[in-house]
């Protein structure tokens, strides 16, 4: 068995957004989570695909969501084989729709990392009871571990 040391939390596209939302609701927890990982109560990692579409924000918030990136340093994984196969079954299985690639492409990437959590605010197509309960489905036949979706809040009140 595993023990757990520091939760390793993989941080999708919306995290970054509720950074700069002021009126939405999780953002003073997104604030927080980030003041938790400053102080070293995380392992952030994100990946290539979140700063490609970061990159297609309107200034000047995308200047300022990679700055997080910048800041904070989280380690970028990449999308590989197994991220692309393990993505495209979630697809095939209805969970998230094949226009929304990318979404399944972040469970995926947890996924395949081994990460502990995905933190996320996309509740149309990642963080959604469908999600949680068929992509643990899939990544057990698949030989990986399931994986945590939640938001800010949840993570910081995991003890």
């Amino acid at each position: 068995m595993k023990i757990i040391e520091k939760l390793r939390l993989y941080l999708e596209t919306t995290v970054f957004n509720y950074y700069f939302d002021e009126d939405r609701q999780g953002h003073e927890d997104v604030l927080k989570l980030f003041e938790a990982v400053r102080s070293g109560r995380f392992e952030i990692y994100t990946s290539d695909l979140v700063i490609r579409e970061l990159e297609k924000a309107q200034e000047p918030k995308r200047t300022k969501m990679l700055s997080l990136i910048e800041d904070y340093k989280p380690k970028i994984l990449e999308n590989s084989s197994k991220v692309k196969h393990l993505g495209q079954l979630y697809i095939e299985n209805g969970i998230i729709p094949a226009s929304h690639l990318f979404d399944s492409l972040h469970v995926a990437i947890a996924s395949v990392y081994e990460l502990d959590c995905i933190v996320s605010y996309n509740f149309h197509h990642i963080n959604r009871n469908k999600t949680r309960f068929m992509t643990a489905s899939i990544n057990k036949e698949e030989g990986y571990s399931g994986i945590m979706i939640v938001t800010a809040e949840e993570v910081l009140s995991f003890e």
